[in-house]
């Protein structure tokens, strides 16, 4: 008897050690390919060792969608509403599959290679992959233009970055994570956090393999009020990811939309610590550069000191640093620009100066912020040109204009709660954000969808068909100034 209990835990013992044997192999075999990144001390590496600065753009607009880089008004799921009641399941099926298949193709990797950039992120919004209605469940197909643009960046040696831009709740209050209201209810419901989970374990599932993702952006931008819920959930979803996938990056934001490492309590392996560092003048609303802008002066001695305070948990425990998002916007005044342009020139010198990866915001817009712009013979411009000027005129999207035509309206509720509720200090940015978020966003901008959708009324598949093609490599300018610093032309 016990030399059968012997033989049988000897048999079992071999049998542990030679799936062991076969795992290491296999994971061995994955990581044969020299592209495969990793984190070692406070630099990305490849497999050979060498040091990889990951530099290039966020692909907003495509697999998450936002008001000022798409033309539309308030958040994505109220749009995508509006035009399916407007168009019918068919044709709606159609224009976003012609969308999505136009908007990133292989003129655009190409593009990205030449100016001597590695890196495309990609953001994505969940709705895409899973319904609110058949919860836990990947829609099939889902994969299909992930999988298009992270084949097209890899044949042109372009890592990408799989960015979840957009949880079920939302992370944060703001229309950028698909958010229709100004509660992030992700924090407060353990269902969504659950369903990020498995969604994170499919991707990792699915891009396990491919080299050339350099890793996974797991939040994009939290902003928990307490402060205390954000690190104890990264420590669930990395457990969760690494289950399937120990191989690949994680990428992981502060709170308070990327700044706020505060609460961070360990430092982990293979992981970069991301934050965003948009400069307060480059905003719409931003004054002179160097200047005064909401009564604070700026110059580059100030934003390389907001820089650092962004930083400091990463410097502090020498681990990498990616700044995940920065970027001014453009006014269309040339003065006012040239300012902006320095804004971009200070804000890379310093990156250089720090050896830290980027990614700025943005490849692809209407003319805002990103290097492409779209031109304005395509029929989606001629289509959404005069809307554009009303929304613009109206305020309603609040990162891509300002309030001057409609002081007469926000002063008015301003003037009242600083009377009457002195004390009111809403998370994360206070009264007048609030007042601009509620009044601008999301009054003003739902109430602009319906004329938006009425646009599409009664077009055939055809002119369907064209508008989604107006969003090909080919129907967009690029902005040159932009191009040449980046590339490093222009110092």
């Amino acid at each position: 008897m016990r030399r059968i209990k012997f033989l049988l835990v000897l048999i079992l013992q071999v049998i542990i050690l030679m799936y062991g044997c076969n795992t290491i192999k296999q994971n061995n075999m994955k990581l044969s390919d020299k592209n495969w990144l990793r984190v070692s001390g406070d630099q990305i590496v490849n497999q050979k060792g060498d040091t990889v600065y990951l530099r290039g753009f966020g692909l907003g607009g495509m697999l998450h969608m936002e008001n000022f880089i798409d033309g539309y008004p308030a958040n994505e799921e109220t749009m995508r509403e509006g035009l399916l009641k407007v168009l019918g399941e068919k044709k709606y099926n159609l224009f976003f599959d012609t969308f999505l298949k136009s908007y990133f193709t292989e003129p655009d990797a190409e593009y990205i290679h030449s100016l001597g950039l590695n890196l495309v992120r990609i953001p994505i919004n969940y709705h895409l992959f899973e319904d609110d209605m058949n919860p836990r469940v990947i829609k099939e197909g889902a994969f299909e233009y992930l999988d298009k643009v992270i084949e097209l960046c890899a044949k042109n040696k372009i890592y990408t970055i799989i960015d979840l831009h957009a949880l079920p709740g939302s992370q944060n209050q703001h229309w950028h994570s698909d958010n229709p209201t100004h509660k992030a209810l992700f924090w407060q419901h353990k269902d969504f956090q659950d369903r990020v989970l498995i969604l994170w374990q499919a991707i990792a599932q699915r891009y396990k393999d491919q080299p050339w993702v350099a890793g996974y952006d797991v939040i994009n931008e939290p902003a928990e009020p307490t402060g205390e819920k954000l690190f104890p959930y990264y420590k669930h979803l990395r457990d969760a990811i690494l289950k399937i996938d120990p191989n690949h990056i994680l990428f992981l934001e502060g709170d308070r939309y990327a700044v706020d490492f505060d609460k961070f309590t360990e430092v982990w392996d293979n992981v970069v610590y991301t934050n965003h560092d948009y400069a307060v003048p480059g905003f719409i609303f931003g004054g002179d550069y160097p200047g005064n802008t909401d009564d604070r002066y700026f110059d580059k001695d100030t934003l390389e000191k907001d820089f650092l305070k962004k930083s400091e948990y990463m410097f502090s425990h020498h681990v990498p640093l990616w700044v995940g998002e920065f970027g001014p916007v453009y006014t269309g005044n040339p003065e006012k620009d040239e300012m902006r342009y320095q804004i971009l020139k200070d804000q890379l010198a310093y990156y250089n100066k720090y050896k830290v990866s980027w990614c700025i915001w943005l490849y692809k817009d209407m003319g805002l912020q990103a290097i492409m712009h779209q031109n304005d013979n395509t029929p989606y411009m001629k289509l959404v040109s005069a809307f554009l000027l009303k929304k613009d005129s109206l305020g309603a999207d609040r990162w891509g204009s300002t309030d001057k035509n409609i002081r007469q309206v926000i002063s008015p509720i301003q003037e009242l709660f600083k009377k009457e509720f002195r004390d009111y200090n809403p998370y994360p940015e206070g009264q007048q954000v609030q007042i601009d978020l509620l009044v601008r966003h999301i009054l003003i901008g739902e109430a602009l969808v319906p004329e938006y959708c009425n646009l599409f009324k009664d077009l055939s598949e055809e002119k369907l068909t064209d508008l989604a093609q107006s969003f090909r490599f080919d129907n967009y300018v690029q902005r040159k100034r932009l191009e040449d610093i980046l590339t490093g032309r222009e110092k």
